[in-house]
């Protein structure tokens, strides 16, 4: 059994479709050589100061370097991909307000790195959310050939629906062999793991995912792209960081610094110096905006 490979101007639906039978699509030549080339070139440098894994489930041959929204700007425009961003708006909308990015990893898997063991990426969160809530969009981008040889992904087509208590059988696997500048992707319930890499080369994937925004995010956003870095990016891109409250206060801070002078009620994007987008799902309409002066809502205007 294989996956399905979708053209890089597949409709969303077409992608849902896919990841609705099989829990995993490969979309085709997304992105441009040159893209990936200078990817390539801002990461490396990075990874190649990573340590290897110390255990099994990291690779001992395997270096995974995370940060890559303040480390590499090549990576911001990749995580608002529109296809790709709107299909994982689309796929978690049934359970979540927003979606928030989980985690910005390259992982590099070196020649003698064996296979990983099969896993389900929601484990994250044990298994405490039923299994009728899909907490995950996962994308892998292939920066290098994905081959059998080199490691591409291994995944269990349909197994987003089993049991999961249920084993795969070996001839059940299938192997996410795609060329550079393609797109893998998965969700958080389908089994998968990275491969072996019995070949002369090192494989390296870029691995982008979204959850529920609702739920703690894997890799913390927060520290790994603090504000004095997160204000200067895309109002989109901060959200998906998570700088926006997720539904209704969830997610407001209070300003430790500043005490009577505007609401202990704070929206996360106050901390970046500006107000919520007025597109935005969750405004400052209501109780928490009420407290915000109007100085303060002049001071922020006047940095814009």
């Amino acid at each position: 059994m294989g996956l399905k490979t979708l053209s890089a101007n597949c409709t969303r639906e077409t992608l849902l479709a896919a990841m609705a039978a099989d829990g995993a699509v490969i979309i085709a030549d997304v992105l441009p050589r040159q893209k990936v080339d200078a990817l390539c070139d801002e990461l490396m440098p990075y990874v190649e100061r990573s340590p290897k894994g110390r255990d099994d489930f990291t690779g001992h041959e395997t270096r995974r370097t995370g940060a890559l929204v303040a480390r590499a700007p090549q990576v911001r425009d990749v995580i608002v991909n529109e296809l790709i961003l709107g299909g994982a708006r689309n796929f978690l909308a049934p359970f979540t307000e927003r979606i928030v990015l989980h985690l910005t990893q390259s992982i590099h898997i070196y020649p003698g790195q064996g296979a990983q063991v099969l896993h389900r990426d929601r484990l994250a969160w044990g298994t405490h959310l039923p299994t009728s809530i899909e907490p995950q969009f996962n994308t892998m981008w292939a920066l290098t050939e994905f081959t059998a040889e080199n490691g591409a992904t291994r995944l269990v087509p349909g197994s987003h629906t089993w049991d999961w208590a249920r084993r795969a059988e070996r001839e059940q696997f299938c192997q996410a062999e795609m060329s550079r500048g393609s797109v893998l992707c998965y969700s958080g319930s389908v089994l998968h793991s990275g491969g072996e890499n019995h070949s002369a080369a090192a494989r390296l994937g870029l691995n982008i995912t979204y959850c529920l925004g609702w739920l703690r995010q894997e890799e913390n956003q927060y520290l790994s792209c603090p504000p004095h870095i997160a204000k200067d990016l895309d109002p989109e891109l901060q959200e998906l960081l998570g700088y926006t409250q997720g539904n209704y206060a969830l997610g407001y801070y209070s300003d430790p610094d500043v005490a009577g002078e505007v609401s202990d009620l704070l929206p996360p994007e106050m901390a970046l110096g500006r107000m919520p987008r007025k597109d935005a799902d969750f405004s400052l309409d209501g109780e928490i905006g009420a407290g915000v002066s109007a100085e303060f809502r002049e001071a922020l205007t006047a940095q814009e």
